[in-house]
């Protein structure tokens, strides 16, 4: 994949420089092709590297307990940049910034922006580097520019599945926003926690494109989640095992809510939300999920009884509004 920099010569000083004989590689779907690849290069620094075939959401889904089962000396994390405080193995993350050429995909952008005046930069780790230039672009055309660095994450401009704090920051100063990057999955995270139109400059596709009737699909399968889970006579609350989705507390205090409104209320504890797994339990009738907003929200057709976000089931129990809801934005933790 020359379209992204795996850092090679970093992550073999690294490795060098910390000694390490036993390392473990993750990366995130799209990038686990090079997989293979990035193994030789490792074992050429003297280590023997392992390979995670297991799924990996983002740097929230960090393969710690699996490093510690293999006596692992250091993590590879690639495709993500540094989320969590503390780790407990050594992890090494690399961004795998992009190499594409974004600017003739934004010039695609630019018709499509035509009726909005101000807006607002997004885009994940591997473009961050592109946003100077997209804003120049984008002020040449007339446009007033707005970036958001709420502090939060890394960089300016950047979002994650779950956090699109630099994006909320800004969404009252801006018309509409413009996401540059891959896929539709961060743009509809975009679309969905600000509620402005949110357009998509696609490199990897070459076209741009509105995220905007998808998103407006999403509210109405949410509101209709949230009607159904209204009607459940018994509720589980979802306690994700991996290391930066485990919200016990919360999961704690969502059960006794559901309680005192009349609705037995189970925890369960999972590592992967699947709908395999909640099949096992048919006399449940509905679900609320405290791990990853965004499997809520982007497999709920694939799930036969509804699962609803921590706030979602806080419309439920009476606590917020559909309308709070709404202003919160439906990804906010």
């Amino acid at each position: 994949m020359e379209q992204f920099d795996f850092e090679e010569e970093r992550v073999k000083q690294e490795i060098l420089k910390l000694g390490a004989k036993r390392v473990l590689i993750q990366l995130p779907e799209g990038l686990k092709p090079e997989a293979p690849r990035l193994a030789k290069t490792i074992e050429k620094s003297g280590a023997l590297p392992i390979i995670s075939a297991d799924p990996c959401y983002g740097a929230c889904d960090l393969a710690t307990a699996e490093a510690e089962n293999l006596d692992v000396d250091l993590i590879i994390h690639y495709g993500h940049s540094k989320l969590l405080k503390y780790e407990r193995v050594p992890t090494i993350y690399v961004e795998a910034r992009a190499t594409i050429n974004v600017d003739g995909t934004v010039e695609k952008a630019l018709p499509i922006l035509e009726k909005w005046h101000k807006i607002g930069l997004t885009t994940t780790v591997q473009h961050v580097q592109t946003l100077d230039a997209v804003r120049e672009t984008l002020l040449h055309a007339g446009k007033i520019v707005v970036i958001g660095d709420s502090g939060r994450l890394n960089y300016p401009g950047q979002v994650i599945g779950c956090d699109y704090s630099n994006a909320k920051s800004i969404a009252k100063d801006v018309e509409a926003f413009l996401f540059v990057g891959g896929g539709r999955f961060h743009a509809l995270g975009v679309a969905l926690s600000t509620f402005k139109p949110t357009i998509v400059a696609d490199p990897y596709e070459e076209r741009a494109y509105s995220i905007d009737e998808q998103a407006e699909r999403i509210m109405k399968q949410r509101w209709a989640s949230i009607e159904e889970a209204q009607k459940a006579k018994s509720t589980a609350v979802l306690v994700g095992l991996k290391l930066g989705q485990k919200r016990f507390d919360e999961a704690l205090s969502l059960k006794r809510k559901l309680e005192e409104n009349g609705k037995t209320a189970f925890l369960f504890v999972v590592r992967e939300v699947t709908p395999e797994a909640l099949m096992e339990f048919p006399t449940v009738d509905a679900y609320v999920n405290t791990a990853c907003p965004r499997i809520s929200l982007d497999d709920a057709s694939k799930f036969p009884k509804p699962v609803l976000t921590a706030n979602e089931a806080r419309v439920v129990v009476g606590e917020l509004s559909w309308e709070e809801l709404c202003r919160k934005g439906l990804l906010e933790n």
